[in-house]
């Protein structure tokens, strides 16, 4: 039975490839599988690595002799963000911008389990210490327009991959916001005050757990941080940022 059903399922993987034939989520060139990339536009990619500020997770532009271990940016030293610790796997350039852009607007998710699998491998150096993975909320009515929320539909396939639960209902976004694109580092601070909260059966939930915020761009920290307050004020233990892509360059 087991080697009948093997084979309806290959047959079905044939079908829908056929019909659907496997392409790069970035320029659409033909692949041998689906959520994957061509190999340009891999190598294209430009992931982050040591040494980068463990605060924010901002890449640093010299290395040297620095091993990378334990250092903050001097914006996190001199105003520590209010969630403890922030990774990304890519920088925000050209490649990880049109990546980002398909998971937003391409309606059909294709780029979720590329960007997943790379987010989840940053979550190896906390191993066994995470409690829950929680996406960035969008508003309802973005979300009607929008049809989906990209932050969640990678926290669950990074769930998927690392074993760690996730909860897309106990924090919600209670006040609609301008895009933040335009707005200068403070007025992005500004824009998301209160616009975050947890509800009341998400309390529970949250109480003493070590929590993850996913989001697909981490650019300022400001929504992040807004978040992580709220998280705090709930009782979570700590809150650690998870992003596809980070912008490197400070923000002006």
């Amino acid at each position: 039975m087991d080697s009948v059903r093997t084979m309806m399922a290959g047959y079905s993987r044939a079908a829908v490839d056929f019909l659907l034939p496997p392409r790069c989520a970035v320029c659409g060139t033909r692949i041998l599988e689906h959520g994957h990339l061509c190999a340009p536009c891999w190598g294209g990619l430009k992931p982050i690595a040591a040494p980068f500020c463990i605060g924010c997770g901002m890449p640093f532009e010299y290395g040297g002799d620095m091993e990378g271990d334990g250092m903050r940016c001097g914006a996190c030293l001199a105003n520590p963000p209010d969630f403890d610790w922030a990774r990304a796997a890519v920088q925000y350039d050209e490649l990880g911008k049109r990546l980002v852009l398909t998971l937003k607007h391409g309606g059909e998710g294709a780029a979720v389990p590329v960007l997943a699998r790379m987010m989840a491998s940053r979550l190896h150096e906390f191993a066994g210490t995470l409690d829950l993975l929680m996406p960035v909320p969008l508003h309802p009515r973005r979300l009607f327009r929008r049809r989906f929320n990209q932050s969640q539909l990678l926290a669950a396939e990074i769930g998927r991959l690392s074993g760690v639960p996730h909860d897309a209902f106990s924090l919600v976004r209670r006040k609609a916001t301008p895009s933040q694109g335009p707005l200068s580092r403070k007025a992005r601070a500004t824009n998301v005050a209160g616009a975050f909260a947890v509800t009341d059966a998400g309390k529970a939930a949250i109480a003493g757990k070590s929590i993850v915020l996913v989001d697909d761009v981490l650019t300022t920290g400001a929504t992040a941080g807004a978040c992580a307050r709220i998280l705090k004020r709930a009782g979570a233990r700590s809150v650690g940022v998870l992003a596809f892509a980070r912008v490197s360059q400070p923000f002006q």
